[in-house]
């Protein structure tokens, strides 16, 4: 057996570019495809967007220029522009940029002299130019090599930098920019630093009311009282109680959208409770106080410490090194703002009071069927066929492959039985449907704890308690491309906005996308997602190639599953656009009929008799929508 050697010839070293490019999950989170609101190419996007917040925030520069087109970014603002001397550095030598100054750039947004290299290194092209004072510089790179740069020239243009990337489409394999994380992205910049104007594709962006815009533009339906607004140096917080279940955070570590909350959420919520008990004099559950908040809290911290590259979660204890501790911080600040407004406000006391006796009453009503549920699931959970659990689960922390997990949820035992054959038995889970799932709409969360199908998902995805104990990153819907698919589709989706909303909301809900068609001849296999893709498989495959309609999931075999739920596999995400509210969405799709509703299916009917074989199916596909807009 020969020995592995180990001589001077194994070490190597990398440059900047090949550094990223080899390990480009270490600097901006994983790649995907743009399915997820955290995939790398928005990544990307931040990136650069940060530099500009943060010249905003030193005070130049109240515009930002934004144009995502056909995969390409564009992004200009109006700040003082970079150094010309240094900008083909400060895009391609690492360890160089002006965020090590704490002058300078006390609690910046931006990395320190990384984030626009990762940029660069990534994408196929990569332009930038800075403008300053008359004068402008240009360089142009490709995959972070550099291609051309221009001697510093006059220009008549306003101060500020430009630049441009295509994201590399061999590391970011068939991308595409969704417009709504793009959307949100923007208003999220907006509500966190007022006076700043994004215009992003032409549309104007821009805040007056900082946190508490935020909450009027995403609550779903009208709050129980008033949004209450506290600001104090450092700190913003904005809350209210809505009318839905769950807990329900926006937080923010200097600019940042912190999506898997941290130090700073946590301390808010537990100082939430504590203030307002001591407020009433009550020993309330903290459960109880929290039931359907809705909040969005942002905090400024000098040199902020985070759980991954791409800072979703802050670890920080501290608002400062050495400072007061984040609970500390966050406490102190609602014990005095908080409180006073609770004392001038009385009639926003008494609703929320009320409100905590309403949850507490309901809570306790449930508590038997509770138990029952919860035995009911683990004496289930020992002969449970339904499941077929992965190996890692989101609440490993220390596990690499926890953004990967998910958990297919499909109808019938042929379909999970090829998914169930085909998976990565480390991340990929999948639960087993038998029949359509209950029409849950306008129904209270007895139903969660009295119906088995119901309340084996719960006990799969372990979120009765807590959303934080959530086990997979991506619950999947995978059912047939029929109406009866289509059907359970929804009647799934009226079950998690019903009783979890914040599953949608926090981008952990999606579709799985099948092929209808396989075109194939001798040489080649070519499965279509559609019929344009069918036709254009026709024409490359040449004459007479076999073309076969998937009907259903359980029709794929499980040999072929593998390539669509592996790397290639294709994810539709369900999102809520900002206009939607969760309630309308339902009742009009779920309640009962209305004359609307039944216009809409007359207006919009699909003869299949009438249709070609492929293209009746197609159709049926294209009426169906995961995204929920107004």
């Amino acid at each position: 057996m020969a020995e592995n050697q180990y001589t001077e010839d194994n070490i190597r070293s990398l440059d900047w570019k090949e550094h990223i490019r080899l390990r480009p999950g270490m600097y901006i989170g994983k790649l995907g495809d743009g399915a997820a609101a955290d995939d790398g190419i928005y990544i990307l996007v931040k990136e650069v967007v940060d530099n500009c917040i943060d010249e905003f925030v030193m005070g130049n520069g109240k515009k930002v220029d934004i144009k995502v087109k056909d995969g390409k970014v564009e992004i200009r603002d109006y700040g003082r522009g970079i150094p010309l001397g240094k900008v083909v550095e400060v895009v391609s030598k690492m360890n160089t940029g002006g965020k090590y100054d704490s002058k300078a750039f006390k609690k910046s947004v931006g990395l320190n002299g990384v984030g626009t290299k990762a940029v660069n290194a990534l994408s196929s092209l990569f332009t930038v130019y800075a403008v300053r004072d008359g004068e402008k510089k240009t360089a142009v790179f490709e995959r972070g090599e550099l291609l051309s740069e221009t001697p510093i020239e006059k220009t008549d243009e306003a101060n500020g930098t430009f630049v441009s990337f295509i994201p590399d489409d061999s590391i970011f394999k068939k991308y595409a920019f969704k417009t709504a994380y793009l959307d949100k992205m923007m208003w999220n910049y907006c509500y966190l630093n007022r006076g700043l104007s994004i215009y992003f594709n032409g549309e104007k962006y821009n805040s007056k009311d900082g946190l508490k815009d935020l909450l009027e533009n995403n609550m779903d339906g009208d709050p129980l009282y008033p949004i209450i607004h506290l600001e104090d140096e450092d700190i913003e917080v904005a809350f209210t109680h809505g009318r839905t279940y769950g807990e329900d955070y926006y937080s923010f570590v200097n600019g940042q959208h912190t999506t898997q909350g941290g130090t700073h959420q946590s301390a808010f919520r537990e100082s939430v409770a504590k203030v307002i008990r001591d407020f009433y004099n009550k020993n309330y559950e903290a459960s109880d106080i929290r039931q359907s908040i809705v909040a969005a809290v942002a905090v400024k911290v000098i040199e902020p410490v985070f759980e991954s590259q791409t800072k979703t979660k802050l670890g920080s204890q501290e608002i400062e090194p050495g400072g007061k501790s984040m609970r500390a911080f966050v406490n102190d600040f609602l014990k005095d703002k908080l409180d006073n407004f609770l004392h001038k406000n009385p009639e926003v006391a008494e609703i929320i009071e009320k409100k905590i006796k309403q949850s507490e009453r309901e809570r306790k009503d449930l508590a038997g069927i509770r138990k029952l549920a919860r035995d009911r699931s683990k004496k289930a959970s020992l002969h449970n066929k339904k499941l077929r659990d992965c190996r890692t689960h989101l609440t490993d922390l220390k596990d690499e492959r926890r953004e990967d997990t998910t958990l297919f949820i499909t109808e019938g035992d042929s379909a999970s039985g090829s998914i169930t054959k085909s998976r990565d038995v480390n991340t990929q889970a999948v639960f087993s449907l038998r029949g359509k799932p209950l029409n849950c709409y306008g129904l209270t969360k007895k139903v969660v704890y009295e119906n088995e199908e119901f309340n084996l998902i719960q006990a799969a995805l372990d979120i009765e308690e807590d959303m934080d104990n959530l086990r997979y990153n991506r619950i999947v819907i995978a059912t047939d491309a029929d109406v009866d698919g289509m059907h359970i589709r929804m009647l799934l989706l009226t079950f998690f906005l019903q009783f979890f909303p914040d599953l949608v909301k926090r981008n952990h809900v999606y579709v799985l996308q099948t092929p209808l068609f396989r075109v194939r001849n001798k040489k080649k296999t070519i499965y279509c997602y559609s019929e344009d893709e069918r036709r254009a498989a026709m024409l490359e495959l040449g004459k007479n190639p076999e073309i076969t309609r998937f009907k259903g999931l359980g029709e794929i075999s499980p040999d072929e599953f593998i390539h669509f739920i592996g790397e290639d596999i294709r994810l539709e995400p369900v999102i809520l656009t900002k206009d939607a509210s969760i309630d309308s969405i339902l009742s009009y799709f779920m309640g009962k009929n209305t004359p609307e509703r039944q216009d809409f299916i007359i207006d919009n009917l699909r003869v299949e008799k009438d249709l070609p074989e492929e293209m009746s199916a197609a159709n049926q596909e294209e009426t169906s929508t995961t995204e929920l807009a107004s």
